[in-house]
Order: C-alpha cells, then structure tokens, then sequence
C-alpha cells in the first residue's frame, strides 16, 4: 500500500491560473495541467532564489520530494513555451499558509506585503 501524499505548504495562490500563448484557442489539447506545488516550486527556486533544500524546508517536505516536483514543473514550462500550449494551474496536495501577515518563511508572498497596505 502506498503512502499518502503529505500537503505541501504553499504561500498563496497565482493571481492567475491560467498563462500561454494570446493568439490560440483554448482547447483540451493544448492545455497543460501544472499543480499548485508545481508552481510553488517554480517561484521559490527560479524567483526567490532557493536552493531545493531551502525550497523544501519552505514546504515542508524531504529535498527529494522538491527535487521531483521542480523537474515535473519544468519540463510543463518547456512543452508550453515549445509547443505553444497553455499552462492552467490547479488542484495538488497543498495547504495555504495562515494569512496572517507573519508568513512562514522567508520567501512567502504575505510577507512582501507588510506595510504595503494589503
């Protein structure tokens, strides 16, 4: 029996859900389904600058476990940019960090918006 999926910690949701090319029509096969940890994994290591280690004390879970999903979330960013299809964001085991204006670390999204007004 397979081990349950352990809820990644993620900062907050994208603004948008849905990225790729402006000039084609929306259809089920050109659309790649990129999960929310996928993401989360995209915008810590390549935007903040986390290493897989750091990335993975982010969301709460073992280096290896980053390592898979940053290489499943790369290779959807390739075929997108490629074969010029677009990427909708949804659905994984994740839980959101209390919005609470604390954050919970050093690369949270909440945490960029102290002071700002939000």
């Amino acid at each position: 029996m397979a081990r349950p999926t352990k809820r990644r910690q993620v900062c907050s949701l994208p603004d948008s859900d849905r990225f790729g090319p402006l000039d084609i029509e929306v259809e089920a096969d050109n659309i790649i389904k990129m999960r929310v940890d996928e993401y989360e994994t995209i915008r810590l290591i390549d935007l903040e600058g986390f290493t897989q280690a750091e990335c993975a004390e982010q969301m709460q879970v073992a280096r290896t476990t980053v390592q898979a999903i940053y290489s499943r979330a790369r290779k959807k960013l390739a075929m997108s940019l490629v074969n010029n299809m677009v990427i909708v964001i949804a659905g994984g085991e994740y839980s959101l960090c209390d919005d609470d204006h604390q954050g919970c670390g050093r690369g949270c999204q909440n945490r960029q918006y102290q002071g700002r007004g939000r």
